[in-house]
């Protein structure tokens, strides 16, 4: 590879990262955390074709796959080769991946118009593709990280924290597919690897995001951060999780880990409902 070929992709690697939406109901899963685009655009202003035949493959892959990656060759058209992936979150059943897939692929061109690289995170999952060549970072890396506000309160708080963060940890190395979610003392956490970490990896990139979180969210009430190959949640309820009429959470893994025995329908996706005593919300 040329030496301004070499540059050129080394400056593409430069993301631009959005500010984290704000909190969002159960239902949507669509939402956008961030997006990452690379400086540097194809020539002419416009995606090449094999990016709109990666799309349509991996699209095809959703409903039956929480992870899928591949390549779409250069081609007749198209003297480009991309690569791409997409990762859903591990508890959404295959409509749920499959819609937020979509989303994601269709959204490329709108939030990164024809950059040569393009990562769009939704709240459900990820979809990414990038060009042939283009360099590559380390799986540990944090791209993103979004913090509460105010404190939840010191030390007992922390200790509640700590132990579901051990959990998360000590679950990915046997859990399939790379996602864990816990709760402990109402700390709830998440966490989601890359669908072809090896449980090790997934084990280390896991660590590293809550070493990470630690630092970055200190005794904030809720957290994420997203490495290149993982990403971690977490939510504090102290007085209880709060619900009502509206649907609406900090964190939507909440609405996953609070089990009752009856499922009810919170807008476009199915969730456990949230059992408070003598009522149910979503």
């Amino acid at each position: 590879m040329g030496g301004a070929r070499r540059f050129q992709l080394l400056a593409a690697a430069v993301f631009l990262l959005l500010h984290a939406p704000p909190p969002v109901a159960c239902a949507d899963l669509d939402a956008l955390v961030y997006k990452g685009c690379a400086n540097q655009s194809f020539p002419g202003g416009a995606l090449p074709p094999t990016v709109a035949a990666l799309s349509s493959a991996l699209s095809a892959q959703a409903g039956s796959a929480k992870f899928y990656k591949t390549s779409s060759p250069s081609s007749a058209g198209s003297s480009t080769s991309v690569f791409g992936l997409f990762q859903c979150r591990g508890d959404l059943s295959g409509s749920d991946c499959a819609s937020c897939v979509s989303r994601a692929t269709s959204s490329w061109r709108d939030v990164c118009g024809a950059s040569v690289a393009a990562r769009v995170q939704l709240t459900g999952c990820l979809a990414l593709y990038e060009v042939s060549g283009f360099p590559q970072v380390s799986g540990v890396q944090m791209l993103f990280k979004t913090c509460g506000t105010g404190s939840a309160g010191g030390g007992d708080f922390e200790v509640r924290r700590d132990t579901a963060f051990a959990a998360l940890e000590g679950g990915v190395a046997t859990s399939s597919g790379g996602f864990v979610a816990t709760s402990y003392q109402a700390v709830y956490a998440m966490a989601q690897c890359e669908g072809d970490l090896s449980t090790g990896d997934c084990g280390q990139c896991v660590t590293q995001a809550v070493q990470h979180v630690e630092v970055e969210c200190g005794g904030a009430p809720s957290g994420q951060v997203y490495l290149d190959k993982c990403y971690i949640s977490y939510s504090y309820y102290p007085h209880g999780v709060p619900h009502g009429g509206g649907g609406q959470f900090p964190s939507p893994l909440v609405a996953y880990l609070l089990i009752s025995s009856k499922e009810c329908l919170c807008g476009a996706c199915k969730f456990p409902c949230i059992q408070h005593s003598d009522s149910i919300a979503c």
